[in-house]
């Protein structure tokens, strides 16, 4: 009977359920394990997490910062580059004024040296008038002595008596010259 009642005894136990020396003892390992792990273990992994969140903090304070920053010389590198545009504009402003202004005095500068010619010319034309009439006053002048001469039928070959009938001969030929002119004129 008493191997019946152990066998009864041993049937109720239950097979899931460790004998309850066992639970006692496993039970108080767990609790000292749990405490080590509380009073050891687990400031150093609060810690270790404290700082990786304090990194992490950090570091987003720093990108922040960093963005700010980025930000503020994006602003001041656009406000540069309004400024250069400005500025190149003005540039161009004053480059296009000054190349009127230019372009004006060397016109100026054209007409003044046009006109210099021009005078340069005339003045040439008329000395090269003036020379080729007292030559052809000359030629012509000998040219009526020797046909005076030769008509009249005596020589007029004293030079002061040549210069008389020359300047006369050619006063009336002017004076003819005129004379047209002004019918010309009044027609």
């Amino acid at each position: 009977m008493y191997a019946l009642t152990q066998l009864a005894s041993e049937e109720m136990e239950n097979p899931l359920l460790p004998p309850m020396p066992e639970l006692i003892i496993g039970l108080i390992a767990f609790l000292i394990v749990f405490g080590f792990l509380g009073k050891k273990l687990l400031p150093n992994i609060n810690k270790v997490l404290e700082e990786r969140r304090a990194a992490i903090e950090g570091g987003m304070e720093k990108a922040e910062a960093a963005q700010a920053e980025a930000q503020q010389v994006l602003e001041d590198y656009r406000a540069q580059l309004a400024d250069a545009r400005h500025e190149a504009a003005r540039l161009r402003q004053e480059a296009q004024e000054q190349g009127v202004a230019l372009i004006a005095e060397m016109r100026s500068e054209g007409q003044r040296q046009r006109e210099e010619i021009i005078a340069a010319g005339h003045a040439q034309v008329e000395a090269d008038r003036k020379s080729a009439a007292a030559a052809l006053r000359q030629d012509v002048g000998q040219l009526a002595i020797d046909l005076a001469g030769r008509i009249v039928g005596e020589s007029l070959t004293e030079a002061e008596r040549q210069s008389r009938t020359i300047d006369r001969f050619l006063d009336s030929l002017e004076v003819k010259a005129a004379d047209e002119t002004k019918a010309e004129a009044t027609r």
